[in-house]
């Protein structure tokens, strides 16, 4: 982490802003002639070339190469993202697709699905989204449909109005009205531990213990329920969607075929993911892990830009964009930002409705 922004004066400063914007949009080692032509730098050449030398002495550039022109660092780039970064709000366009993506939401698994492909199509980096976990996001109500063959579809719907289905294999048949009467009573149960915000696996364990001590007048009815409620109420497990990770293989950075498969495989890692975007879930706001501050892969040069999205004061979960650390934060920041907006007014919209 670089020290306080104070310990760079002000040319400094506005050298290394504009060597970063320029490596940013070309991907090539920037040297102080293009520098100068490219930015209103107002100092010489030799000012410039011995500025560039002292901040890679203090750590902010390097050189890939003796006589190549310089790149920035990682600390160079937490430097730029934390206090010489100029924002580009979002342009007409990207808000109007957005907003259009939010609106026309009618499904909360359909609309976290259509985000991740959003945020791809809008930075042309991997978008990546995360869906609520059970313990912020609980089972409230639960129905039975009967199939053939002793076959049951068990579909749980969450708080958030997140629907899941798990098939549950039978050694007895029932009855659509017994299934009714199974599933109703099991909705009993659910509301009245809503209240104490009980976590799924708290749930199945008192409502187990419940229906084994029931002496009701359900009788075999309750034996059955009792059985299918073993099955079916295993706890979940939140998804991680990703639309986009082979959007690196565009990327100079990884055009090493060793790296760009370590790359494509901490994607695959479900865990790995979960573990990043999990640190976002106590923030309210935009979250920027550069190379390797996020621990997201074992492979240099990775940048994620995350941000909470949820149900008013309730956050449910986390999207972000996964991109190479030479990204256009300027650009993709406000989007991550704007998105998580608003997704979670959409969500508050899904719910009231």
């Amino acid at each position: 982490m670089p020290g306080p922004t104070g310990e760079l004066d002000k040319r400094e400063r506005e050298i290394l802003r504009a060597l970063v914007q320029d490596y940013i949009q070309t991907g090539e080692p920037v040297a102080s002639q293009p520098l100068l032509a490219r930015h209103e730098l107002d100092c010489s050449p030799a000012t410039v070339r011995s500025v560039m030398g002292d901040l890679e002495e203090l750590g902010f550039l390097e050189k890939p190469h003796a006589s190549s022109g310089r790149i920035p660092t990682e600390r160079g780039y937490r430097l730029y993202v934390d206090s010489l970064l100029k924002m580009r709000p979002p342009s007409a366009q990207d808000r109007d697709r957005i907003e259009r993506l939010a609106h026309a939401a009618n499904d909360v698994g359909q609309l976290l699905e259509s985000t991740a492909d959003l945020l791809h199509s809008l930075s042309h980096h991997a978008g990546v989204v995360t869906t609520p976990r059970p313990r912020v996001d609980p089972v409230r109500q639960v129905e039975f449909v009967r199939l053939r063959e002793n076959r049951v579809l068990a579909v749980f719907v969450s708080e958030a109005g997140i629907v899941t289905n798990k098939l549950v294999q039978l050694e007895f048949p029932m009855a659509a009205a017994d299934l009714e009467r199974a599933a109703h009573y099991l909705n009993e149960k659910i509301q009245a531990l809503a209240a104490a915000a009980e976590t799924l696996p708290a749930v199945r364990e008192q409502i187990l213990s419940d229906m084994r001590a029931d002496q009701s007048a359900l009788h075999d009815l309750l034996q059955k329920a009792l059985s299918l409620a073993e099955q079916s109420f295993a706890p979940g497990e939140e998804r991680v969607l990703v639309d986009g990770e082979e959007s690196f293989l565009d990327a100079p950075e990884f055009a090493n075929v060793r790296k760009a498969r370590a790359l494509l495989k901490a994607f695959a890692e479900k865990d790995r993911i979960l573990r990043v975007l999990d640190r976002v879930l106590t923030s309210q706001e935009v979250q920027i892990f550069i190379g390797a501050e996020s621990e997201f892969a074992a492979v240099p040069d990775v940048s994620v830009i995350a941000a909470p999205y949820g149900r008013g004061d309730h956050v449910l979960g986390t999207l972000a964009v996964v991109g190479p650390t030479r990204m256009n934060y300027a650009r993709v920041i406000p989007l991550v930002d704007l998105t998580a907006r608003h997704i979670s007014r959409a969500l508050a919209a899904l719910s009231d409705g």
